[in-house]
């Protein structure tokens, strides 16, 4: 949290692209997510006597109403918020956007604001976690089903396409993933490993619940040397996933681009090199 000029506290919460994997285990839903340190949601808040002035419709005045709440404040100032990604593209554009708004009106920023998040969405995402790609989260408990060794850093190369899907929190189709998370588990610092793992957890999740083919992104992944796709699994995020410094990540976001992805970044993801 930064403290600006003329009292206005500023937050900025990273967000994620897609995931690397999400479906059912044991009959839960799980996933571990693709963060995104480029794509982020930024809250902007300062005190003020008057009722709550809100820029960016973001968030609905009732969730608003309880985080300022668990704060112990009253719902007054002027808020200011901005995201760098689109509602419904599943890159946790709500999470970070509570989240920042905590921040900025003096919740802690860490697993405690967990339970208040899953209160407020139904489902939530693990970025109030500091290494939010290094857990299985299970997302309608939000719980930490297993912490994780560090995921090697990805380059990514990604964006939207489609029409935006929101996640609701009874959506219970999607595709067993038991087998993917023992083999990610196995997988250790493979890349290659990981990123065969996260194109197969897309291409059933997506498979089952009739959504748009796949099949171009692969052959892009391929033509461009990368190591294979992450998608957002209820939304319209899409990333190549390339070893870092590899491939041609200059022609695979013209490629992308031509078949009418928005909001192309590049990006890399933390980890070990």
């Amino acid at each position: 949290m930064a403290l600006g000029p003329r009292g206005w506290r500023t937050v900025r919460v990273a967000g994620h692209l897609g995931e690397f994997l999400q479906g059912r285990v044991g009959g839960e839903v799980v996933l571990i997510t693709l963060p995104a340190p480029i794509l982020a949601v930024t809250a902007r808040w300062r005190a003020g006597p008057e009722a709550l002035r809100v820029t960016g419709g973001v968030l609905t005045r009732p969730a608003l109403r309880a985080l300022f709440s668990a704060a112990g404040r009253p719902l007054r100032g002027e808020l200011c918020l901005s995201a760098d990604m689109p509602p419904g593209g599943g890159a946790g554009v709500s999470t970070a956007a509570l989240l920042a708004v905590a921040g900025a009106v003096g919740l802690p920023l860490d697993e405690r604001l967990a339970p208040l998040c899953l209160g407020l969405e139904g489902a939530t995402d693990p970025l109030m976690l500091p290494a939010p790609g290094q857990v299985l989260w299970a997302s309608r408990r939000a719980e930490v089903r297993a912490r994780l060794d560090p995921v090697p850093s990805f380059d990514v190369v990604g964006g939207f396409h489609g029409a935006p899907r929101q996640t609701r929190a009874g959506d219970e189709r999607f595709a067993d993933i038991t087998d993917l998370v023992a083999d990610w588990l196995r997988a250790g610092p493979d890349r290659a490993r990981l990123a065969e793992l996260a194109t197969e957890s897309a291409c059933r999740n997506h498979e089952l619940r009739g959504g748009e083919e796949l099949a171009p992104l692969m052959d892009m992944a391929r033509d461009c040397g990368a190591l294979g796709l992450a998608a957002a699994h209820t939304g319209s995020a899409r990333g190549l996933l390339f070893e870092p410094g590899q491939g041609d990540r200059t022609r695979a976001a013209r490629m992308l681009a031509e078949a009418g992805v928005r909001g192309i970044v590049t990006f890399r993801t933390p980890g070990p090199l």
